[in-house]
């Protein structure tokens, strides 16, 4: 099932379930909008029928939010993690990282909780901080059994479904630090949903991710491409850390980034970014430079 946190004119924030791609059906009403889809993640599984009054909208009168608008804790990121990708970063200059072009285990770094934003979000690129701002179109996966020690076996039992990322990247402030965190991590710079489906929605075998930049298909590939799958990045992460439900991992970026081209495009003002996954619908990103 495809859900989404909505809210409509004269009503709180409320959890919807999508129907059919064009309209929602609301489930569950929310005190806390800061939950989202979270509510349901933590009931332990999916809500399948309406409850309170099930009042039914069409997508272009409520306004989306993030399906997780307020995490707890970082996203978890996965670097280099399409063989494409990986090629065109190691040869970009800003690669500041291993040597080695395709990686021998999972490149893990984050976000801060703050870079979330709404599916239809303008990104506003603070004054001075960055001229080189790239996209990166991503699966993203939703904990929701958390564990520690979690196996490859059992590793889709601890997910309640995914949803799309777009991780933005102040690639010159990647570069200059020498690591990822700072440059991953400005406010706005995970533009997330617009669905959060179930993981029954996905096959993970055949699911196709796009990027677009005004129009311009920039990005494609599908999750069977990924040097390391979703069960073996659980696996590897929850042998170090205990992963809760609501955590998100980025799974990682196609080729087609900016950097990848010669000379780099990066993202100017006003352009218009739109990230696509078969069953995810489409999570489109304004940026604006102050």
């Amino acid at each position: 099932m495809k859900y989404v946190s909505f809210k409509a004119a004269g009503r709180p924030w409320a959890v919807g379930q999508v129907d059919n791609d064009e309209t929602i059906v609301e489930i569950q009403s929310i005190d806390d909008p800061t939950l989202g889809v979270l509510a349901l993640v933590n009931r332990g599984k999916a809500v399948v029928h309406a409850v309170g009054d099930g009042g039914r909208y069409s997508l272009d009168e409520v306004e989306i939010g993030a399906p997780f608008p307020k995490l707890t804790r970082n996203i978890i990121c996965v670097g280099k993690n399409y063989r494409e990708h990986a090629a065109e970063f190691s040869s970009s200059g800003y690669d500041s990282g291993s040597s080695q072009v395709i990686p021998e285990f999972p490149i893990i770094f984050t976000k801060a909780p703050t870079t979330v934003a709404g599916p239809d979000a303008r990104v506003v690129v603070p004054k001075g901080l960055t001229n080189e701002v790239d996209y990166e179109a991503e699966l993203a996966v939703v904990i929701g059994k958390g564990g520690r020690g979690i196996s490859e076996v059992d590793a889709l039992d601890h997910v309640w479904g995914y949803t799309l990322v777009n991780d933005l990247t102040a690639r010159d402030l990647q570069r200059d630090h020498k690591q990822w965190f700072l440059g991953k991590s400005p406010d706005g710079f995970a533009p997330m949903g617009p669905w959060a489906v179930t993981k029954d929605e996905l096959s993970l075998d055949n699911t196709t991710i796009t990027c677009t930049v005004n129009g311009e298909l920039r990005q494609k590939a599908s999750t069977a491409d990924l040097i390391f799958d979703v069960p073996r990045l659980i696996a590897v992460i929850s042998e170090v850390l205990t992963l809760e439900p609501g955590d998100i991992i980025a799974t990682g970026t196609p080729a087609g980034v900016g950097i990848g081209f010669t000379p780099p495009k990066f993202l100017a003002d006003g352009d218009v970014v739109e990230v696509t996954g078969t069953g995810l619908g489409t999570l489109r990103t304004t940026i604006a430079f102050e």
